[in-house]
C-alpha cells in the first residue's frame, strides 16, 4: 500500500508542475519558484491524514489553497516524523512563511500526531496553530461525547475558504478565528450502500466490520468504513429526507449543531464517496437541491458537486452544509469571495470552472415554451379506418413480442431493443386517439402524409438508441417522399404509389446506414418487404417476407453494432433482435389491414 500512495502522489507532480514531492516524507509542497510562491509572505496553509480520501487532501495543494499536504497510509495519519519534517525543515520552502496554520480533520490519531508536531514547532520558535474540523453530524452528541464530530467533507469548504483568505495576506490570527467560525457552521452526513474495498485487503472488510446486505444503506457512514446512525432501506427521496433531516432539523438535540433556518443563504457540497457514477452524483444532486429549496426554504448561493473526499471507491455520497456568516476581514473577504477566489489546484478545479461573476450576473431562466413547427401534408387522402386497424395491429403485435425480442438482444446485445420498440408503439396510440377522432384532426385523418409525420415526431421523442435513429430517418423521409410526390389534387393513395415512397425512404436509410441484406440488421426484414412490393405483391405476402427475412438471421454472423463484439457464438441460434421487432410490426399490421 505504500507503495501505491507513493505513486499517487508522484502522479499529481506530472499532471501540476507547479507542485512538488518529498517522496520519502510523503510530502506534497507548492513548488519554491516565482509563480507559486507570493513575493511577500504568508501565512502558510498545512493539511494532511491518511490516503484514500482521494483529492483530499494532497490535490488541494496550489496557491489560494493548502501550501503543503502531509499523507499517511490509507486510513492512517501520517507520522509525528513526517509531520515534524513539513513544518520545521530548512529542506521545504514553508519556512519563509508568516506562520504556520495547520487544519485536520477530527480524528484522534489525526489530532494527535499533527498536534505534537505543532507542539515541538512552537517549542522551536515557529508560529504555528491548529484547527481541528469536526462537522459529522450522523453520529451525535450522545455517542460522540467528548469526541466530538467526526471531519468529513465539510473541510474541504474550510480548506477553499481559509486558503484563500491566506493567499491575500489575512495574518494568522485572524485566520484561526475565520477556521474556527467555517467550523463551527459546518454540518455534514454521509450514506453508502457497500464498504469500500481497502487494497491489500483481498476485498474482505476490515476488522469490526459487517458487510451491508443487498439494498441496505448505511446512513452517517464515515470515511474509514465506520459505522453511521442506523441502517436503512430507501429509494433515494426518502434518503435525501433523512439525511437532510439529521442536518437541518433544530427539534433533533442530538444533532442540531448549527441553527439555519428558511431564508438562510448556505453552501451545498455534494461530494462523491468514490464508488457513484457521474451520472448517478448529478441526480443525487438535483433531489438534494430541490428538497433544501421546497421542504427547508433555504437559498443556495453556491452548490459544488464531483469528488471532493472520498472513501476509496465507496459506493456512496456526502452532503455537506455551510452557513453564510459575516467574516468580518472586509476588503471583498466575504464567505462567497473566498470561495470564488482563484485556486489553482486539481482537487478544486472542477469548482472553480464557474466564476463568481457567472453565479451572480446571470438572471433566472425559464425555459421558452415549445413551438410547434406546422407539418406538411399532401393532397393524397386514405380511408382512416383502415389506417386504424392496420396502425393498432402492428403496434399491438409489436407491444405482445417485447419478451421475445429483449430475450433475444439480452443474448447478442445489450438487452435494450424489445423495452425501446415497446416504448414507442405504447407512445403511439395517443395518435390513434387522434386518427379516431374526425372533428379533432379532420386532415389527419385523410392525409397519409400528415399520418406518417406525427408518427415520426412520437418515434423522435420516445425511442433512442441506434433504432430510434433509423425508424426516425426513415419515417421523416417517407413523409417527404409521400408530400414530393403528391398529386396537384386530391386523390385516393394506392398501394404502388406507398411502395414508391417507402422505396424512396428506403434509400434516404441507405445513407445514414452501410448495412445492407445479409448484416443482421433490421434491414433483413425491411428489404424483403419492399422487395415485395415492388413486384407488386399484396401486404399480406410482403409481410411474410418480411417475418422470413428476419428468422433468416439466425446463423448470419454480425457485421454491424454491438452484436459484433459481444463474445460467444449465440449468433448462430438467436435472430437479429431489430429485425424480428420490424416483422412483428408489418405482419401486424397486415392482419389489421385485412381485418378490414
Amino acid at each position: 500500500m505504500s507503495s501505491l500512495v507513493s505513486a499517487a502522489l508522484h502522479s499529481l507532480t506530472l499532471t501540476n508542475p507547479t507542485l512538488a514531492l518529498d517522496a520519502p516524507h510523503k510530502i506534497i509542497y507548492r513548488h519554491p519558484s516565482s509563480t507559486t510562491t507570493p513575493p511577500t509572505p504568508r501565512v502558510a496553509l498545512i493539511s494532511g491524514g491518511g490516503s484514500g480520501h482521494e483529492p483530499s487532501f494532497s490535490a488541494f495543494v496550489g496557491r489560494g489553497l493548502l501550501t503543503a499536504s502531509v499523507s499517511g497510509s490509507i486510513f492512517a495519519s501520517p507520522s509525528i516524523a513526517q509531520i515534524s519534517h513539513c513544518l520545521s525543515s530548512p529542506a521545504l520552502p514553508i519556512q519563509r512563511a508568516k506562520g504556520l496554520l495547520v487544519l485536520v480533520l477530527n480524528y484522534t490519531g489525526d489530532v494527535l500526531n499533527f498536534g505534537v508536531a505543532v507542539e515541538k514547532a512552537r517549542a522551536a520558535g515557529l508560529g504555528v496553530e491548529m484547527v481541528a474540523c469536526g462537522d459529522d453530524v450522523s453520529v451525535g452528541r450522545r455517542r460522540g461525547r467528548k469526541v466530538g464530530r467526526r471531519g468529513v467533507a465539510g473541510m474541504v469548504l474550510l480548506v477553499k475558504i481559509v486558503g484563500a483568505a491566506a493567499e491575500s495576506g489575512v495574518d494568522l490570527e485572524a485566520l484561526v478565528g475565520l477556521a474556527r467560525r467555517v467550523v463551527a457552521g459546518l454540518v455534514s452526513v454521509g450514506a453508502s450502500l457497500s464498504r469500500c474495498h481497502v487494497p491489500g485487503q483481498n476485498g474482505e472488510v476490515g476488522p469490526g466490520e459487517e458487510e451491508l446486505s443487498e439494498g441496505v444503506i448505511e446512513l452517517g457512514m464515515g470515511i474509514h468504513n465506520e459505522p453511521g446512525s442506523a441502517r436503512v432501506k430507501l429509494a433515494l427521496p426518502e434518503l435525501v429526507t433523512a439525511m437532510l433531516a439529521q442536518l437541518l432539523d433544530l427539534n433533533d438535540a442530538d444533532r442540531a449543531y448549527v441553527s439555519i433556518q428558511p431564508g438562510d443563504n448556505v453552501v451545498l457540497l455534494v461530494s462523491n464517496l468514490g464508488g457513484v457514477s457521474p451520472l448517478e452524483l448529478s441526480a443525487i444532486l438535483s433531489e438534494v437541491d430541490g428538497q433544501l429549496k421546497e421542504n427547508w426554504k433555504l437559498r443556495l448561493v453556491r452548490i459544488y458537486c464531483g469528488a471532493y473526499m472520498t472513501s476509496l471507491n465507496g459506493f456512496g455520497f456526502s452532503i455537506s452544509l455551510l452557513k453564510i456568516f459575516d467574516t468580518g476581514l472586509g476588503g471583498k473577504r466575504s464567505i462567497i469571495d473566498l470561495l470564488d477566489a482563484p485556486a489553482e489546484a486539481s482537487g478544486w478545479a472542477s469548482a472553480g470552472a464557474v466564476t463568481g461573476k457567472q453565479w451572480e450576473q446571470v438572471p433566472p431562466f425559464e425555459t421558452p415554451k415549445e413551438v410547434e413547427v406546422p407539418l406538411v401534408g399532401s393532397s393524397y387522402t386514405m380511408d382512416p379506418s383502415i389506417a386504424r386497424s392496420a396502425l393498432e395491429g402492428g403496434l399491438d403485435n409489436l407491444i405482445n413480442a417485447e419478451p421475445k425480442i429483449t430475450a433475444y438482444d439480452t443474448a447478442v446485445g445489450d438487452g435494450d431493443c424489445g423495452t425501446c420498440l415497446k416504448r414507442g408503439a405504447e407512445a403511439i396510440p395517443g395518435l390513434k386517439e387522434l386518427l379516431s377522432n374526425l372533428q379533432s384532426a379532420p386532415d389527419l385523418l385523410c392525409d397519409p402524409a400528415l399520418a406518417v409525420a406525427n408518427i415520426a415526431a412520437v418515434v423522435e421523442r420516445t425511442m433512442d438508441g441506434t433504432s430510434g435513429a433509423l425508424y426516425s430517418i426513415f419515417l421523416h423521409a417517407l413523409h417527404a417522399a409521400l408530400v414530393s410526390q403528391s398529386p396537384p389534387s386530391s386523390t385516393p393513395i394506392t398501394l404502388q404509389t406507398w411502395s414508391t415512397a417507402l422505396q424512396s425512404a428506403f434509400r434516404t436509410l441507405k445513407t445514414y446506414t452501410p448495412a445492407t441484406s445479409g448484416d443482421r440488421t433490421l434491414i433483413d426484414a425491411l428489404h424483403p418487404f419492399l422487395e415485395a412490393l415492388v413486384r407488386g405483391e399484396n401486404v399480406s405476402s410482403a409481410a411474410k417476407a418480411a417475418e422470413a427475412g428476419a428468422s433468416s438471421t439466425a446463423g448470419l454472423r454480425p457485421s454491424l453494432g454491438r452484436a459484433v463484439y459481444v463474445g460467444g457464438e449465440v449468433w448462430k441460434t438467436v435472430p437479429d433482435p431489430g429485425a424480428i421487432g420490424v416483422a412483428e410490426f408489418l405482419v401486424g399490421m397486415a392482419r389489421g389491414v385485412l381485418r378490414r
